[in-house]
């Protein structure tokens, strides 16, 4: 398992210094010990609490990732920074604008910033964050500055981090990644990961972390008004998130666990990544994610049409 810092940013909701702090604390003690963040979580909040909380443990003890495509800058009055409605889902960091940039220099930019906010000489994982709309720049100009970087050893391992499973197989197919996160495609309720771009890593050995596994949060607690996708879910979606958890609880496995094990069950799947923003969470999720699920589980949510793909063989056809 690891740390997911979009939380430490505000997502959805504010998160007070001192959860942050404990959730960071809370993971470290329970043997956690991946840790991902982005400028965008924020604005760049979520980089600044996560390096603070880990400043006083050893560096070779644990593994960081962090992303570029958006450079911060202010966007404070008269700034002339176009402030969007990127980071909107975030609670903090209102005050900077995240700025779209795939170039080179844009990526170097990123880099060092963050480290600034992480406190940190080096990361170990770098991503491309997001770049849906920016192929082109994406994969000619910031990945190449990434590939250098690995090369020239200042991070360890480089890839890109977005939803899209398509163009994320893309680039597994035309770049040479390491590793590649995926957000919400590779869940109970959206298996697009699983048809093309889980068996391709596996061909090609590039590590899947797989991130979003709760769907913004529709797949822990499917109740109307839960979060899907980042915004408010559809009935349609409630309803069977709903059917997927009586299947569970008929096998007394909570619906969350089922969850964080089902992307886990594919080969190339190396890390589950989950957001957590307080100690508590923490706690709830590593008890979680040592529930065992039984096969029969599986078997039952296939033979109901709830399964969106079978991780366990390659997840390469769908069932629903």
């Amino acid at each position: 398992m690891g740390f997911g810092g979009a939380a430490l940013g505000g997502l959805f909701r504010p998160v007070g210094a001192a959860a942050a702090e404990g959730a960071v604390r809370a993971a470290w003690e329970a043997g956690i010990r991946y840790f991902d963040t982005a400028p965008h979580y924020g604005a760049g909040l979520s980089e600044e609490r996560l390096g603070a909380a880990l400043a006083g443990q050893p560096r070779a003890a644990f593994t960081i990732s962090t992303k570029v495509g958006r450079v911060l800058a202010d966007a404070g009055p008269g700034a002339g920074v176009p402030r969007g409605g990127d980071g909107s889902e975030f609670a903090a960091g209102r005050d900077r604008a995240r700025v779209r940039d795939y170039s080179r220099d844009g990526v170097l930019r990123s880099l060092e910033g963050s480290l600034h906010r992480l406190r940190l000489d080096r990361v170990d994982v770098l991503y491309v964050h997001d770049p849906d709309n920016h192929w082109e720049q994406a994969a000619g100009e910031a990945f190449p500055a990434l590939a250098r970087l690995r090369d020239e050893g200042v991070v360890r391992a480089i890839g890109i981090a977005m939803n899209d499973a398509e163009m994320l197989t893309r680039f597994v197919a035309e770049t040479d990644p390491d590793v590649v996160l995926c957000a919400g495609r590779c869940s109970l309720l959206d298996g697009g990961a699983q048809r093309e771009l889980f068996p391709l890593c596996e061909r090609r050995g590039v590590a899947v972390v797989a991130a979003g596994v709760f769907n913004s949060g529709l797949l822990a607690d499917p109740r109307p008004g839960a979060y899907y996708d980042y915004q408010r879910a559809p009935e349609r979606s409630v309803a069977r998130a709903q059917r997927i958890a009586a299947v569970c609880e008929a096998h007394g496995v909570p619906l969350p666990a089922a969850a964080l094990a089902w992307p886990a069950r594919h080969p190339a799947v190396a890390s589950v990544l989950v957001g957590m923003r307080s100690a508590e969470e923490v706690t709830a999720d590593v008890r979680l994610a040592g529930t065992g699920v039984p096969e029969q589980l599986w078997r039952d949510l296939a033979a109901a049409g709830l399964l969106p793909g079978r991780c366990d063989d390659g997840g390469a056809s769908p069932s629903a």
